[in-house]
């Protein structure tokens, strides 16, 4: 079973393609443990990036190993060898190949086959004939048989009322011993055809239920904070008023710092430099004010605590600045994205940064958002 969980990318013409992997052993006279990665586009690479046609190729050929030897030598790169003493594998080409093939749907969030078989059996439910219910036997055989078991994501009775179902009453089980079938009983079937109910049921209480927690994603649109170097107060600031770099003086411990950049880059410079802060606070921009503290030593401890710093400067603009708070609120609950060309610590950049300064944002506003319903 390969797991779409453990995500990957490659780059291809600029855009990312998601992917997942999994272990198989390649046979190239040893084998050799290694990861097979499959890619949301179709391509898959098992040290060479392949077409599905061609890797079945190379799975027709043996290269790619779904039957161990007895007494075969196995290596697992810089971590260990071995030699096989009555190998067991649960795997077949085929079934690798079918597992493959899901994947692919998953990461395009298509219907795999587990998919498709539930959705036969919504229809044979809704309109049982021996018709619909062959369409959807045929759906459930079309699962790989390394996956059945967990159609219904139940870990209890995993797929014997799939089974039943798909089988009726009187009928043997798919998945059963073929020399002495197990036969289904009516009162199986019936018991199966309750499940599905039951789920259906279940399924739709989930749908219809809010969250205790509230929303999982955000109501809100991104909202992204691109740099815009804003050099006056504006009656009507937009989102540039978020910007650190906006001109809002802020107050702290005695000192009116023009903007809340002038504020972290004097707060960083070290104390053995007293002269350096003040030529921080009197820079004519906040470029020149990082510029400046980037020419002195920095605090002792600076790098581990620059985040509770820059959010209590947040804090104290937003408090001192009641208009300036409106206009954070006002992004409701927005992603927000902050790009700084000059750190992608603070800046998203693109996809490139960690956008702490966006997630600070959102911490402060959610704090007002707190403040205004009287919550905390």
């Amino acid at each position: 079973m390969i797991s779409s969980k453990r995500t990957i990318h490659r780059t291809a013409d600029g855009r990312r393609i998601p992917g997942t992997w999994r272990p198989v052993f390649i046979r190239n006279g040893d084998y050799y443990l290694t990861d097979l990665f499959i890619y949301a586009d179709g391509l898959v690479d098992c040290w060479d990036l392949v077409t599905l046609a061609e890797f079945e190729r190379k799975l027709a050929s043996g290269w790619v190993a779904t039957t161990l030897e007895e007494g075969g030598r196995a290596s697992g790169h810089e971590l260990a060898s071995w030699k096989f003493t009555e190998p067991r594998t649960w795997i077949t080409p085929e079934l690798l190949l079918a597992e493959i093939r899901d994947t692919i749907d998953r990461l395009n969030d298509r219907p795999d086959s587990t998919d498709r078989c539930l959705s036969a059996v919504d229809a044979f439910l809704a309109d049982r004939t021996e018709a619909n219910r062959a369409a959807a036997r045929t759906a459930y055989l079309a699962i790989p048989e390394t996956q059945r078991h967990y159609a219904l994501g139940d870990m209890d009775r995993r797929d014997w009322p799939l089974q039943a179902l798909v089988a009726g009453p009187g009928g043997a089980l798919p998945d059963g011993p073929e020399e002495d079938p197990e036969v289904v009983t009516e009162e199986e079937y019936e018991e199966a055809v309750a499940y599905f109910e039951e789920r259906d049921r279940w399924a739709a209480e989930r749908a219809a239920r809010t969250p205790t927690d509230g929303p999982e994603q955000s109501y809100e649109p991104a909202l992204k904070l691109p740099e815009s170097y804003p050099n006056k107060r504006s009656g009507t600031p937009g989102k540039s008023a978020l910007r650190n770099d906006y001109p809002a003086p802020v107050e702290l411990d005695g000192t009116t710092y023009p903007t809340v950049a002038h504020a972290y880059w004097a707060l960083s410079v070290a104390e053995a430099e007293p002269a350096v802060p003040a030529e921080v606070v009197a820079a004519e921009s906040a470029h020149a004010a990082r510029r400046i503290a980037q020419g002195a030593p920095r605090r002792e401890g600076f790098d581990g605590a620059r985040t509770a710093v820059m959010t209590r400067l947040l804090r104290a603009k937003y408090a001192q600045h009641p208009e300036l708070a409106a206009v954070l609120r006002g992004t409701g609950d927005a992603t927000l994205v902050y790009d700084d060309g000059d750190s992608a610590f603070w800046g998203d950049n693109g996809g490139r940064g960690r956008n702490w300064m966006g997630r600070l944002l959102e911490l402060v506003r959610a704090e007002l958002h707190a403040e205004a319903s009287g919550v905390g």
